[in-house]
């Protein structure tokens, strides 16, 4: 009698179970309404910036229609002079990027390894990072005066940052039972960082490195726009000061796209770099 009882019960249990199984699915009915609503803020953004010059809100001297500026980036797509300052602007960005992550990398590593090192830098740190890097920007002129150096001095700085500290909290992390438990097997300190410290700190790497990337688009036209760097921002400035309105709205919006593909760029390789760690399988899997 009591098998006859209970076996409803577990069928009952487990239809339960598999309708909260199946729940975290029910979003992506959701994922076509997410993926039209971008496009129409967009067109939305697009539209309104459209009516605004036209209805008088903001003389188009000072505004011009989106269509206006849509139709100079499309003219300037076609130059040669233009993709040449694109590829100045991101060669700037690449280069100061690859150094800062590899200093961040290198001195995160150690200092976040040893306690002392730790103490014995931590006010030096906290005097060093909220320095404006626009603040830099006499000095670097004074050194190396408009070449590409002085934005890479710029951007290494502030890119620095944003991985270096990303990589302390990443070590500080790190599991003491498994640390102690690699000591126990005869891991060296060179095989713990490899086996042990190195994957637990790589989101954090990774999430600093995404964050700088963008700190270091922002600082390569920052330069370019006041030190006079060649790159996109030159240009800008150029645009400005000989009156193409149009033109240098179209270059501000070229550098916002440069912006939105490296941000999707990086979001690929995090999520690539990183395809075995939770928080990347349970964004798959919702």
């Amino acid at each position: 009698m009591n098998g006859n009882i209970e076996t409803p019960a577990l069928g009952l249990k487990s239809r339960e179970q598999g309708s909260r199984a199946i729940s975290p699915r029910i979003p992506r009915r959701a994922w076509p309404l997410q993926r039209i609503l971008g496009p129409v803020g967009i067109l939305g953004f697009l539209l309104t910036w459209e009516l605004i010059p036209r209805v008088g809100i903001v003389e188009a001297r000072f505004l011009p229609p989106a269509s206006d500026v849509i139709a100079a980036l499309l003219r300037y797509s076609g130059l040669t002079a233009f993709w040449v300052s694109v590829g100045e602007t991101l060669l700037a960005w690449f280069l100061g990027l690859l150094m800062a992550v590899i200093a961040a990398i290198v001195l995160g590593f150690l200092i976040g390894s040893s306690t002392f090192l730790r103490t014995a830098t931590n006010s030096t740190v906290e005097f060093l990072r909220p320095i404006p890097s626009v603040a830099l920007i006499p000095l670097a002129v004074l050194l190396f005066g408009v070449k590409i150096e002085s934005s890479l001095m710029l951007i290494v700085y502030a890119s620095f940052w944003q991985v270096f500290i990303q990589v302390l909290y990443g070590v500080a992390d790190i599991d003491m039972v498994a640390n102690n438990t690699a000591k126990s097997y005869g891991l060296g300190p060179m095989a713990r960082i490899r086996y042990v410290v190195f994957p637990t700190a790589l989101p954090y790497l990774m999430t600093g490195v995404r964050l700088a990337a963008a700190v270091a688009l922002i600082l390569a036209i920052t330069a370019e726009l006041i030190i006079g760097s060649p790159g996109l921002g030159r240009e800008i400035a150029l645009a400005q000061s000989g009156g193409s309105i149009a033109g240098m709205y179209a270059l501000v919006l070229a550098t916002g796209l440069i912006g939105v593909l490296i941000n999707m760029l990086m979001r690929f390789i995090e999520k690539k770099t990183l395809s075995w760690h939770s928080s990347v399988r349970s964004e798959v899997i919702v």
